[in-house]
């Protein structure tokens, strides 16, 4: 996501090589825009084509490391770029990272509503493809992490710690 562009006191806009209009704000870790001049974190590149297991890897890594804001940049890239039958599974995945993103920011309402829209939306592509385990990811654990870690942010009511919360793509992921 670019965001939108913002105008600066000398009334210019930020711009891309293009001339479109794109918000250059640094940005920490969860994608919170951070003031112009202060230190943030490298944003992921947009429209880069991937293959899905380098989807899947890079994306697990930014979830590993706390940046699930940037692994639904790489899952968008996807869902953008890759064959429309798998449309469904990479927006999916996409929802579940900004749910991820939402409940660490502590906007628990928004965080579980995400979660539980991006797994029925991964459960529906996995029965529709009759995949579980496409990319060697294990949606089902996908899935169950995703509502069970909405049931936890709805409970708690508090913002949570999102490498610590992250899933594991490809099984394992601790509930």
């Amino acid at each position: 996501m670019n965001g939108t562009s913002e105008v600066h006191a000398d009334g210019g806009r930020d711009r891309d090589a293009e001339g479109r209009a794109r918000n250059a704000r640094p940005r920490d870790g969860l994608g919170r825009p951070l003031p112009y001049g202060v230190d943030g974190v490298a944003r992921q590149p947009e429209g880069v084509v991937r293959s899905p297991v380098d989807t899947v890897t890079e994306a697990q890594a930014l979830l590993d490391a706390g940046k699930p804001f940037h692994a639904h940049e790489v899952f968008e890239d996807a869902w953008k770029s890759g064959p429309e039958e798998e449309s469904g599974l990479w927006r999916g995945l996409a929802q579940l990272a900004v749910g991820l993103t939402h409940s660490a920011r502590g906007n628990t309402t928004g965080g579980a509503r995400l979660l539980r829209r991006g797994a029925g939306a991964v459960e529906e592509w996995a029965s529709r493809a009759g995949r579980d385990r496409p990319y060697d990811m294990d949606l089902t654990d996908v899935v169950a992490w995703a509502r069970d870690l909405a049931a936890v942010v709805e409970r708690d009511d508090k913002a949570i710690d999102a490498g610590a919360s992250a899933p594991r793509l490809r099984g394992s992921t601790p509930r």
